[in-house]
């Protein structure tokens, strides 16, 4: 193992077309013509400031093969697939709400799902310890048999199925740290008691009606599903107390034998889709425990998929701190917009917030 994290991506992915809405939506009518949230430069710019930085050098690049059709259909239906595929070759529309295909994008969607397929393959071969893929189109908002949230293909719910197919694992660990619920990878889990959801987010926000601490799972897979709603305003002291007294317990016990994140960076505080103010530092502070967790239960295989983030500005330097947090080792890089203030303690309204989750997980985990 020459260096300790790999690092997947591919120029393809920037090249998957939203078109120039605004924020969420397309333009026209009162909307005037602007960047679409979900645009490449968002993602493109992580690689940029990888390369320009020189820190690229202190990864295992990987490329990226391309999912199957049989990969896709572990987690989505035929017929949902297949139309996909046609809105792709037919120049575009609508596979659900907010779920864009562009021309030639059943394609892209195929590496990006693919690259998180090449992702655990190379961890749990031990050519890495653990890997960040820097996929697109994102996955954790796609059901399996609609697309939504920009989201088409569930890339972090593929690639569980893909391990435990593949390797025989019982106990896979996903952690959704997006600002939005992980509906579509909640739902691929709910009966199932040998992946463990935990999903942080924000109360109240996209998709509505998901997301409610008090949804725990279903049948078998009652108590594997853990949703933890914060507050808007929330900043690093809060998502930190959120992982120390929630994850961290309940991680412990469950003992997973391969963790995967949906590493949105989303609960920032300059994204305009998200009301957090997570700093890039605090995503170093949630990366390192989340790397400890890895470290302590599963010889470290941790796979991290990128899903949100929609500050083209500041969601470069927050993912860079991830990776540097998964390789062990920092960059020269200072993060420019952090000019001294601190984004506020633990207030009591997210202490509440965390500890209303544990009344409810504590009939299934012990705090």
């Amino acid at each position: 193992m020459s260096k300790h994290t790999g690092f997947i991506c591919d120029e393809s992915y920037f090249w998957h077309q939203t078109g120039n809405g605004a924020l969420n939506i397309r333009a026209g009518g009162w909307v005037q013509e602007d960047t679409h949230a979900e645009n490449p430069e968002t993602k493109r710019r992580v690689k940029n400031l990888l390369e320009r930085s020189r820190y690229i050098n202190e990864l295992n690049v990987i490329l990226p093969r391309s999912a199957t059709r049989e990969d896709i259909e572990m987690n989505h239906q035929p017929a949902y697939i297949d139309m996909v595929k046609k809105l792709s070759r037919e120049n575009g529309g609508d596979a659900g709400v907010h779920a864009i295909v562009g021309p030639d994008t059943y394609e892209i969607a195929l590496l990006s799902a693919g690259g998180v397929l090449t992702a655990v393959d190379a961890v749990m071969e031990k050519e890495v310890r653990n890997a960040y893929a820097l996929v697109r189109p994102p996955g954790h908002h796609a059901e399996p048999n609609e697309g939504m949230g920009f989201c088409l293909f569930n890339n972090v719910a593929i690639a569980a199925k893909y391990a435990r197919e593949k390797y025989g694992l019982k106990r896979i660990l996903i952690l959704d740290w997006d600002v939005h619920h992980g509906n579509g990878t909640e739902s691929a889990f709910r009966f199932d008691p040998e992946v463990l959801f935990i999903s942080i987010h924000q109360e109240n926000i996209f998709p509505k009606n998901r997301g409610n601490i008090t949804y725990t799972g279903e049948g078998d897979g009652e108590g594997f599903n853990v949703n933890i709603e914060l507050p808007a305003g929330t900043g690093n002291e809060g998502y930190l107390y959120t992982i120390e007294n929630v994850v961290e317990p309940i991680a412990g016990q469950f003992n997973p034998e391969l963790i995967l994140v949906s590493a949105g960076q989303d609960p920032s505080r300059f994204d305009p889709l998200g009301r957090m103010l997570v700093t890039a530092e605090g995503f170093y502070q949630i990366a390192s425990k989340v790397k400890n967790l890895a470290d302590k239960h599963c010889e470290g295989r941790l796979v991290a998929c990128h899903e949100g983030g929609y500050s083209t500005a500041y969601v470069p330097f927050c993912t860079l701190r991830v990776i540097e947090a998964f390789n062990g080792k920092r960059s020269q890089i200072e993060d420019p917009f952090d000019l001294g203030y601190h984004e506020g303690p633990l207030y009591p309204n997210q202490k509440e917030a965390v500890h209303k989750v544990i009344d409810i997980q504590s009939s299934y985990w012990d705090f």
